[in-house]
């Protein structure tokens, strides 16, 4: 796995090596925390999700290895390696892993 990414030190890094799949869980890294928005990477094994919520913001999820069900105001869409999609804000949505998959997140709050 990558080191700590700080943002005082810029440098690049590989996505995918951000989170490393674990047997039976998410795992998850927030590269950046802000009162204005958060980039997370999450690796999902497969059959793992998260279940239905709402949040009060728009986030960008983009998928950087395998393939993911994403499930927005009930309606499913399958996402696969390089494709994004864009979460509303306040739009019921839920993830799944159809194949274990890993994805960034961008949360804009403001």
């Amino acid at each position: 796995m990558e080191k700590d990414i700080k943002e005082s030190t810029p440098r690049p890094v590989r996505l995918e090596k951000l989170a490393d799949y674990q047997k039976g869980i998410v795992a998850s890294r927030t590269i950046i925390n802000k009162k204005t928005g958060t980039v997370t990477f999450f690796s999902f094994d497969k059959g793992q999700g998260l279940s239905e919520h709402v949040a009060p913001f728009g986030a960008l999820v983009y998928i950087a290895d395998g393939e993911a069900l994403i499930t927005i105001s009930q309606k499913r869409y399958r996402l696969k390696k390089g494709e994004t999609i864009i979460l509303p804000a306040g739009a019921p949505h839920s993830l799944k892993a159809a194949k274990r998959f890993k994805m960034l997140l961008v949360m804009i709050k403001s």
